[in-house]
């Protein structure tokens, strides 16, 4: 059957509301109110090539595929943390206000109650109490830690098939605090889920500094460490940890031995891809931009957001990681080595020392992890996690769990 003509009426009628529905699109493009964040940068600033330079990875994301006008500040130093929050929030220019670190968590329970109408967004930290204008992101640490765990087993499997001596691993970490409570379990987790699928025993350290920035004490207990036979040590301790990096390079430059290290929440490669094959993500990026995302598509939720590997929040850093942070490195000028050139690096090194059934291993680890087939304890208190952690020396892995079980 052949169709009828439109009659010149219904055409007209058509123009017009087309007409009327682009004039509304048109009007509230123009008149929309423009969202503005300020994302409030550590001490530091950009050009950290760690937790600042990822928050302005998120924020100028979300620049560029939400649309919103992004500010940058950095306060001059922690006298200044409060006035400047307070300043900002008194005047009410920006829908969200971007606090990167705990470091700012001080100020914002001094603030954050004055302004009841200015929203907040607290990154890697959480103050303890619940109110409906902040949002604070935390990340499941013992996903990526399992991961690590995992592969720096399997590395030191490799070195020590090279050059003899234990497979030991180790990490030189910051403060006793939460996040570092987490990512022990789930290092010393995932080293004893290797084992457990491979047979091969492995000797495990773990070292408090104290400290996140003081490389001379990173260093020191890195020496500590390479001497008692670790020959891959994980960094967990921010500036800290700098200190242990060159430490390992050392003791290769100095042919004391065969020794690797891994980085954590920026990709750290680019420091000395040779030594450096492997780190994992905490990405902070997607949490900024999930924060922005939340007041652009008016979804804004008060309390806490906690991301892991589902969420892509957590992870080990890939190829394109790598390149992105040996790019800042290189036109920063902390590294004279080419991208390009760290990346094949990074991508022979990780082929020698990371094997197949290493790779295999971890896979099927992080799929039961994304599926939520299992799902890992979160301590309550430093005694609950002193208890996982004799728990897991001793074999058993379903310690560590709030879900699921492994064999």
């Amino acid at each position: 059957m052949s169709r009828l003509p439109a009659s010149p009426l219904a055409i007209a009628a058509l123009l017009i509301v087309l007409l009327v529905v682009a004039g509304l699109v048109a009007y509230r493009t123009a008149f929309a109110p423009e969202v503005k964040v300020a994302v409030l940068f550590d001490v530091g600033g950009r050009g950290d090539l760690s937790f600042n330079d990822m928050a302005a990875l998120g924020a100028d994301r979300a620049a560029k595929e939400l649309g919103v006008k992004v500010d940058y500040m950095t306060p001059k130093d922690l006298a200044h943390f409060v006035p400047l929050l307070e300043d900002l929030s008194r005047r009410g220019e920006y829908q969200l206000l971007i606090l990167v670190g705990f470091l700012w968590i001080d100020a914002l329970d001094k603030v954050a109650d004055k302004f009841p109408q200015q929203k907040y967004a607290l990154i890697d930290a959480a103050t303890g109490k619940r109110r409906a204008n902040v949002a604070e992101f935390l990340f499941r640490e013992q996903e990526v830690g399992a991961l690590v765990g995992v592969y720096a087993a399997g590395m030191a499997r490799e070195l020590a098939r090279e050059a003899g001596g234990p497979v030991k691993v180790g990490s030189v970490a910051g403060m006793s605090i939460p996040p570092l409570w987490r990512f022990h379990i789930g290092y010393l987790f995932g080293v004893k889920y290797f084992e457990a699928k491979t047979g091969t025993s492995v000797e495990f350290a773990w070292v408090y500094t104290g400290k996140f920035d003081d490389p001379a004490a990173g260093r020191r207990a890195a020496e500590t460490m390479l001497a008692a036979g670790t020959r891959v040590l994980y960094g967990l301790a921010g500036l800290t940890h700098v200190g242990m990096f060159d430490a390992v390079v050392d003791w290769n430059a100095k042919g004391r031995g065969r020794a690797l290290a891994i980085g954590q929440d920026a990709s750290q490669e680019w420091y000395n891809a040779t030594y450096i094959p492997l780190s994992g993500s905490k990405r902070v990026d997607v949490a900024v931009y999930r924060a922005i995302e939340m007041v652009v598509k008016n979804a804004w939720q008060g309390g806490v957001v906690v991301l892991g590997l589902a969420e892509e929040g957590v992870g080990i850093w890939d190829l394109e990681g790598v390149r992105y942070f040996a790019q800042i490195a290189y036109e920063t000028k902390k590294t004279k080595v080419p991208p390009q050139q760290i990346v094949e690096i990074v991508s022979s090194q990780r082929g020698k020392y990371i094997k197949e059934d290493v790779q295999r291993i971890a896979r099927e680890l992080e799929e039961k992890i994304r599926r939520g087939e299992i799902a890992f304890k979160d301590p309550r208190d430093e005694g609950e996690y002193e208890a996982i952690i004799r728990e897991l020396s001793r074999g058993n892995l379903n310690a560590a769990l709030a879900k699921g079980s492994v064999g």
